[in-house]
């Protein structure tokens, strides 16, 4: 359960952040509004129906904030503009290192190298395909194509929020590239199921629920969606699905290095003129890195994990609030036909590689 204390102490925390009382009193309606949404996304989230169907806090924020947004926002917006921004940039970075807590190093011994192979195959595969037929294919913008990408490939809405820093897209191609991910990572959390049992019914393939998870957790995009598509199955599938799924979280760090590095090569593609580290990606790293030494006590880690929740989920709304549904018409079917790719990619290409690689590894 969220502490009681949680929004309130992230509020007080957000105002003295600014160096100036001034700057601290004008963010402090816009993040308040922002911690208003995260709370009532977390506490809705937990409804059963939502709970059994892997429709988490970070997806309602997002709904809940793109609702007041085109509503009663616009009014509000001279007033709150300058919290919702923060909540939007620093907030969400702050989230981003906390989700290191969220995993350990030890996690990659329980899938092993085959597993670790696995994920980064399908990890890069997957955006650079992303990039690749968003911008030749189907004409869309390299901003767009990237964002879409990261969210397939690593971890659906929270991937897109920490590389939109990088990639420096709008807020209405950040949008896009998060209603693509929620679309399709719940298509495949009730998809990956049934197929299974399906061919447990009429056996075309021989799947234990082993391979099933690391199969789910290699592919499906949000982390509440592959446990609820490894819960689905049975436990094994599940622990087994979600162990997979958080070494491919914890890639999310290189991931964003190695991007940094390209996006900043000249015209010519060969001399690079700046790189720019994302230190909160770092920052992830470190985290993962003190929490995997259990100096940490649990009962801290627990309340930290909480706190993190709230701080996503305020990101989360802090987007829908900025984000107008007029964008979201104008992008066209582009960006949904490109997840659709990415989707069947993940699926089928993501099954051979998860069948290549176990099989090297047997």
């Amino acid at each position: 359960m969220i502490p009681r204390f949680a929004p309130a102490s992230i509020i007080l925390a957000a105002a003295r952040l600014p160096h100036r009382s001034k700057d601290a009193a004008q963010g402090l309606p816009g993040t308040a509004l922002a911690a208003l949404l995260a709370i009532c996304a977390i506490e809705g989230a937990r409804f059963g129906w939502l709970q059994r169907n892997g429709i988490g806090a970070l997806t309602l924020a997002i709904v809940f904030g793109m609702m007041v947004g085109n509503t009663v926002y616009p009014r509000l917006a001279p007033l709150s503009a300058a919290g919702v921004t923060f909540a939007k940039q620093r907030l969400l970075r702050l989230g981003i290192i906390a989700y290191g807590l969220r995993l350990t190093f030890q996690d990659i011994a329980h899938v092993g190298m085959g597993g670790v192979l696995i994920d980064a195959v399908v990890l890069s595969s997957t955006f650079g395909l992303a990039w690749w037929a968003g911008t030749r294919w189907f004409g869309l913008d390299r901003q767009t194509a990237m964002l879409i990408g990261a969210g397939s490939s690593i971890c659906g809405a929270a991937a897109v929020m920490a590389a939109d820093p990088v990639i420096r897209g709008r807020t209405e191609q950040v949008t896009v590239a998060v209603s693509t991910v929620v679309v399709f990572g719940t298509l495949a959390m009730f998809l990956y199921p049934a197929l299974y049992h399906l061919n447990e019914r009429f056996p075309v393939l021989s799947v234990s629920p082993t391979a099933y998870g690391m199969f789910a957790g290699s592919t499906i995009h949000e982390v509440a969606q592959v446990l609820a598509a490894g819960r689905a199955v049975n436990d094994a599938a599940g622990n087994t699905a979600v162990i997979a799924k958080m070494v491919r979280v914890m890639m999310l760090a290189p991931f964003l290095m190695v991007l940094s590095a390209c996006l900043s090569r000249g015209a010519e593609g060969m001399r690079v003129r700046r790189i720019t580290v994302p230190w909160f990606a770092l920052g992830f790293v470190a985290v993962a890195g003190i929490n995997s030494t259990g100096v940490l006590p649990h009962a801290m880690v627990a309340t930290a994990i909480e706190l993190d929740t709230v701080v996503l989920a305020m990101a989360m709304a802090a987007l829908g609030l900025t984000t107008h549904v007029s964008a979201l018409r104008t992008a066209g079917v582009k960006p949904l036909a490109l997840a659709a790719l990415l989707f069947a990619w993940l699926m089928i290409g993501g099954g051979a590689i998860n069948a290549g690689v176990s099989a090297l590894f047997s």
